[in-house]
């Protein structure tokens, strides 16, 4: 039933193309058939040699024989190319479906869901995932329909020719099919792999993570034994693969024993009738089957194989489908457009889908258009989640946000987009061009508009030192740029979008004195007659904002101007004392 089911969810993404994963099919059961016809000819042959010798040179239809052999089996290949070439196109059809789908959803999927997962992992769900059931349909449903249909046909002709030798040439087929489908389609065989994959997995990570720590191995003399959780998942890597193959010895060569044991049944058969007095015929159709059965085994490792790939093209679907059932922010079935660019929270509650308790709970703020705040307070009291909540990265589980006295729930996300910009902590560059970078936010964008974005975010010194200036490549011929420039290029690619209102999370994070002073000086330009939020810990950078929230356990606990929070001696003041005290902390000599 699996195998249906996966099948008919590949037959969906495929949509018109379906017909041609459907004829791959089918012509490679009908190649399947017509590559048993040449062992009835090979069969013609034995038996006319037979009953001629010694005097072969009677022998009339030997020829004729071989050549109709030959033309249905090249008939038989073409048959299966051109399966081969319908699966490949059905199969390249299916996943440029299911990757447009993907992308599609994933321009529609909440930001927030977007930045935990990691763009990273989303495209490897993505394009992982589309490869398997690329490599499934153009390869594994053809073999499939061979490695069914051969059985099917082989039965017809074990039975023809000598039903009690075909008898007994079936019951071998029927006992090895049992003794795999014992071992290979049990209940247990999927938790099996499952933790083999899991085994290797932790093995690779922390593989990786040993790598990372060579030069402190080596620099301090230790051995891997030092990695205790690396030589761990080795060890555990080993039990789980001797253990599995060690349960897995008698079934597998019980199979290949009854798979094989065509041939002693045939020898037996044709010593006891050796003496018979119709050997010619019978040592005919004995020929046949001993040509013919190696096809048996030949059918069976098919069949037990596949199986392994319908567990990966079941995992692959079942990945693409969580991402595909991921909830979007609906749009809105009449849209508005805000009347300034006031920012307001209006009892609003917020939870993670997987946390137990909220992550906002009922904040109320009012930011009038054109005003600069932040939102500060210890790790973990909501400051992010709060200013990600404006653009929608999620959408609040209750009350509401509003902007200019629309609901941000009743603004297109193209209109919202267009209204508010955010700066990460952590802002990624794409390795292309810092020109294309740029474009991101306004692919129509000229260089006059560039060069002037580029001259207010104080980055003129970046690209004056790289020899293609703004058409340099990031990443090629080792140019790179550190955390400081890049956050730089990106106030820069917000500034040419030039919206409303801004965010900016953490946005000196990882810039150097130097660096943090030309961004400070950014912000300063950028921020002139705008909305701006901003998430700080380097809490000097926000003594002359308008209003300062300190949000503690999803609440507003305190908010007020710099000099009356720190007049208020409370959580605000503590946490100026302590970050004066570990800015000017120094060793002492």
């Amino acid at each position: 039933m699996q195998n249906k089911s996966n099948l008919k969810t590949l037959l969906d993404y495929a949509g018109k193309f379906r017909f041609f994963t459907i004829g791959a099919i089918v012509l490679a059961a009908l190649s399947a058939v017509l590559a048993l016809l040449p062992f009835v000819y090979i069969w013609k042959i034995v038996g006319e040699t037979l009953s001629v010798m010694p005097d072969f040179q009677n022998a009339q239809n030997i020829e004729d024989y071989g050549f109709t052999a030959v033309k249905i089996a090249t008939s038989a290949m073409m048959v299966y190319f051109g399966a081969l070439a319908c699966s490949h196109i059905g199969a390249f059809r299916t996943v440029a479906n299911i990757r447009e789908k993907c992308v599609e959803k994933v321009l529609r999927m909440p930001l927030g869901f977007i930045e935990n997962t990691g763009s990273g992992k989303i495209r490897k769900i993505i394009t992982d995932s589309s490869a398997a059931m690329e490599n499934f349909m153009a390869h594994i449903l053809p073999d499939r329909a061979v490695a069914i249909t051969t059985p099917i046909a082989m039965i017809g002709f074990l039975i023809y020719f000598d039903w009690k030798i075909g008898l007994l040439c079936i019951a071998t087929v029927a006992a090895g099919f049992c003794i795999m489908y014992m071992f290979m389609v049990g209940k247990n065989l999927k938790k099996d792999v499952a933790a083999y994959n899991a085994a290797l997995e932790n093995m690779t990570k922390e593989a990786v993570e040993y790598v990372r720590g060579i030069p402190v191995v080596k620099t301090f003399g230790q051995s891997v034994f030092s990695f205790k959780r690396f030589k761990k998942s080795i060890d555990d890597y080993e039990k789980f693969t001797i253990s599995y193959t060690n349960r897995f010895r008698i079934p597998m060569t019980s199979y290949t024993v009854v798979i094989n044991s065509a041939f002693a049944i045939l020898i037996a058969v044709a010593l006891y009738n050796a003496q018979n007095a119709a050997a010619p015929k019978f040592f005919s159709d004995l020929m046949f089957y001993i040509i013919f059965t190696p096809v048996i085994s030949v059918t069976l490792n098919k069949l037990m194989h596949s199986s392994e790939a319908d567990m990966i093209v079941g995992t692959a679907l079942g990945r693409i489908g969580d991402l595909m059932a991921v909830n979007e922010n609906p749009e809105p079935e009449k849209p508005q457009l805000p009347k300034d660019n006031s920012v307001e929270f209006q009892d609003v509650t917020f939870r993670y889908d997987s946390a137990q308790k909220n992550a906002l709970d009922g904040i109320s703020l009012k930011i009038p258009s054109g005003h600069n705040v932040a939102f500060v307070g210890p790790s973990g009291g909501g400051k992010t989640t709060a200013a990600s909540l404006v653009s929608r990265f999620w959408d609040v589980s209750g009350g509401k946000i509003l902007i200019g006295g629309v609901d941000v729930k009743d603004i297109k996300k193209e209109n919202l987009s267009e209204i508010v910009s955010f700066v990460f902590q952590d802002s990624k560059l794409l390795k292309t061009s810092i020109l294309d970078n740029l474009k991101i936010a306004k692919p129509d964008a000229t260089r006059e508009e560039i060069n002037s974005a580029i001259e207010k975010a104080r980055c003129a010194d970046i690209i004056a030192k790289l020899s293609a200036g703004l058409d340099t490549v990031i990443g090629s011929k080792g140019t790179y740029l550190s955390g400081g420039e890049q956050q730089r290029i990106a106030i820069a690619r917000v500034m040419l979008r030039n919206t409303p209102v801004l965010v900016l999370d953490e946005a000196t994070a990882f810039a150097d004195p130097e660096n943090e002073e030309k961004v400070q000086e950014a912000f300063r330009e950028i921020s002139k007659g705008k909305t701006v939020i901003k998430i700080a810990h380097r809490l000097s950078t926000i003594v002359d904002c308008d209003e300062i929230f300190v949000l503690k356990e999803g609440k507003v606990a305190e908010r007020g101007t710099y000099q009356q929070l720190i007049d208020n001696q409370g959580i605000y003041a503590k946490m100026w004392n302590e970050y004066n005290e570990s800015a000017n902390w120094k060793i002492k000599s």
